[in-house]
């Protein structure tokens, strides 16, 4: 858990408590029963997203992975992390269809799934969000490139807006499975 001055410096600028932000001088209530929660927030292009910070389980830059037979295309390879081999996914690819081309300011998110753990290659963090659970919208109904199963809403931070993920439905377990298996004979 983060210090509460660690926490201050990383969080964006939050409104007083009891207090919204609001239109010309307006004050109106805010909504204080809503949990809080943080994501890290990161960007795909010019796409932002968000993940809970609590999957989160560590930043690293770039590092060129081992790739596999007879995995998913969006499937970057493994990476041995202080000897877990851990299957990197191309968030770009699984979105658009489009692989990154990794430079070395690109970064791989290590995330838990579940019991396991994998890495998701982005292009920049960018920053931790907290926010109240009412200040999460529902994903509008319409035709979009990432199916709406893998989001848990979206939220507007000052002039951008942020899609947040659901990591474990974003990966489903067969996917995982076969990664995982292709991970272990790479490691055997």
């Amino acid at each position: 858990m983060m210090s509460e001055a660690s926490n201050t410096a990383l969080a964006p600028q939050q409104p007083e408590q009891g207090i919204a932000k609001g239109g010309e001088g307006a004050l109106e209530p805010t909504d204080l029963s809503g949990e809080m929660a943080q994501f890290v927030t990161f960007t795909i292009g010019k796409e932002e997203y968000g993940v809970d910070i609590m999957a989160v389980r560590e930043i690293k830059g770039w590092s060129d992975t081992t790739q596999l037979p007879n995995t998913p295309e969006y499937m970057r390879g493994v990476l041995n992390l202080r000897g877990l081999i851990v299957p990197i996914f191309d968030l770009r690819c699984r979105f658009s269809g489009r692989f990154t081309e990794v430079t070395p300011l690109h970064v791989i998110i290590i995330v838990a799934v579940g019991d396991r753990m994998i890495g998701i290659l982005v292009d920049t963090v960018s920053d931790i969000l907290s926010i109240t659970s009412s200040e999460i919208r529902a994903v509008p109904k319409m035709d979009r490139r990432i199916d709406d199963q893998y989001l848990t809403g979206l939220v507007n931070v000052k002039d951008r807006m942020v899609a947040l993920l659901d990591v474990e439905r974003l990966f489903r377990s067969q996917e995982l499975n076969d990664g995982f298996a292709a991970a272990q004979s790479a490691d055997n």
